[in-house]
């Protein structure tokens, strides 16, 4: 038997110091990523809600907000950084937001590959998530993929993400995201 949202969240009442996701009806328990990964979604996040939060546009969330999906088994997924406009979720919520998020980051960490990524954001826009980016600190390669589009766009340092489907002139630096280095 398929376990639910709401098995999750009594886990997650029992178990408060692991992060969970619920993936096709069996909970996933996540390990930490690691510094650099989280620094860089960090990052990501900060530059958005920088953009976002004066305008109005929306909430900027980490990777504890779980969203629940409108998926056959209803999976709660928490993207490392992600952002819903405001006319879809105009109040906060303590619960899982019930929708997909309308941009995620999935940053790839040491116990993560690229492959398995890659495959959350396909599923995301399956859902119709407007942009999915993975963002992988190995290579400091950036793959923003949209609906429709066969091949993902390939960002590196040097080059500049711009969203304009959701946000219009905001840019973000590759180079920025990156963890510093204090030689």
């Amino acid at each position: 038997m398929p376990l639910t949202a709401t098995d999750l969240e009594i886990f997650q009442q029992q178990l408060p110091d692991y992060q969970m996701e619920l993936v096709d009806g069996e909970i996933i328990v996540m390990s930490p990523s690691g510094l650099e990964p989280d620094e860089i979604a960090l990052e990501i996040g900060r530059q958005l809600a920088n953009w976002v939060r004066p305008r109005k546009l929306g909430r900027v969330a980490g990777s504890s907000a779980g969203f629940k999906l409108p998926n056959a088994n209803e999976d709660v997924r928490a993207p490392d950084c992600s952002f819903v406009k405001a006319e879809r979720l105009k109040r906060t919520t303590q619960d899982f937001a019930r929708l997909v998020p309308d941009l995620g980051f999935e940053v790839v960490s040491k116990s993560d590959s690229l492959e398995k990524q890659r495959q959350k954001v396909k599923f995301y826009l399956s859902l119709e998530m407007v942009v999915g980016v993975v963002v992988d600190p190995r290579t400091r390669a950036v793959e923003v993929c949209r609906p429709g589009q066969d091949e993902a766009q390939i960002l590196r340092d040097g080059d500049i993400l711009t969203l304009p489907e959701l946000f219009p002139g905001w840019e973000m630096e590759i180079s920025s995201i990156w963890a510093p280095e204090f030689d």
